[in-house]
């Protein structure tokens, strides 16, 4: 994965200003590339444990990437006291659609590729934008 510079401090800033609750949203751009992030509110009842990605954000953005913007690679959430990689709430929400998942934890952000067989970790480079 190849992620604009910018948005890895981004995603940090986002999950810490959300804390205690978790944050999430949308990752924007094309193939193996992120280039920008559209955050979107937590509708989940109990957000200090759960995320659910305003569904008129997500249909926006899909919207929006037919318009020709850029296509929607994945989505992102924060665990406020957990670690960077899925729980077991983020395997059983998985679609194994092979889109990639970020995840913000305790200071990090780690990738994840949604598949049939689970997450399966993903290395990413930062690239100025």
């Amino acid at each position: 994965m190849r992620l604009q510079s910018d948005l890895e401090a981004a995603l940090l800033a986002e999950a810490e200003q959300a804390h205690p609750n978790e944050c999430c949203g949308i990752l924007l751009g094309e193939g193996e590339r992120i280039d920008d992030i559209l955050p979107a509110a937590n509708v989940h009842p109990h957000p200090a444990t759960h995320f659910e990605i305003d569904p008129q954000t997500l249909i926006d953005a899909h919207r929006a990437a037919r318009a020709g913007d850029p296509q929607v690679v994945g989505y992102y959430h924060s665990h406020p006291n957990g670690r960077a990689e899925p729980s077991a709430t983020d395997a059983a929400m998985t679609a194994g659609d092979g889109m990639v998942w970020a995840i913000i934890a305790a200071g990090r952000v780690a990738f994840w590729r949604s598949g049939d067989a689970g997450f399966e970790a993903l290395p990413y480079v930062t690239s100025p934008r």
